[in-house]
């Protein structure tokens, strides 16, 4: 089992997004649509796979959203991002659930490395996770095949022996592509029911 980390064990940054774009008059998904408007060569992509440092990054992605019309604190958003980031406690024990069962869990996430550590985060969640691969570690990210097939390779599994939950259908599209079976997290609680039917058993505490 591969799971997501920001929107699926942890809370999703898009919520941070869309309260500061609130809390700072720009109009609803401004900060998405600038991440995605370029998807390999924006500072956002380079940031997930370690090419910037948080620092650099807030240049240049201030640069990007200027460029769209909006005016963003990235070093402000990035701490709003951090803040509160604790994992959703149905996700630990449904992966606790699906350990006790006797099958490897693996995290797949898009991050980056923090100019300041703190506590908690990915590294919080070694009892619950057999693997963990970091796009910021690896050079590579989501949607990118072959962070999916790396993530597979480290677990021991061949990809059509594996599911994938993602709350974003980009992400889920290439791992369908690999054989993957997917389950996009929009409600945790209808997503977890999902997986417990694919798994056949309860993953309840």
């Amino acid at each position: 089992m591969i799971f997501d980390l920001g929107g699926v064990v942890f809370p999703s940054p898009l919520d941070v997004f869309r309260a500061y774009e609130r809390e700072h008059g720009l109009p609803d998904r401004f900060i998405s649509r600038v991440v995605v408007a370029d998807p390999e060569g924006g500072a956002w992509a380079r940031l997930e796979r370690g090419e910037l440092t948080v620092e650099s990054f807030a240049t240049e992605f201030e640069a990007e959203c200027g460029a769209a019309g909006g005016r963003v604190d990235a070093q402000a958003l990035m701490a709003a991002v951090g803040q509160g980031f604790a994992a959703r406690p149905e996700m630990l024990a449904a992966l606790r659930a699906i350990r006790a069962h006797g099958l490897k869990t693996g995290a797949l996430t898009n991050n980056w490395v923090a100019d300041e550590p703190s506590p908690g985060g990915v590294r919080a969640l070694d009892d619950v996770f057999d693997v963990v691969v970091e796009s910021a570690v690896e050079g590579l990210r989501k949607p990118d095949p072959r962070i999916y097939a790396l993530a597979c390779e480290r677990l021991r599994v061949q990809p059509d022996e594996s599911v994938f939950l993602d709350d974003l259908g980009v992400n889920l599209k290439s791992a369908r592509t690999l054989g993957m079976t997917t389950i996009k997290v929009d409600d945790p609680a209808e997503a977890l029911a999902e997986l417990a039917g694919v798994l056949g058993f309860t993953l309840e505490a």
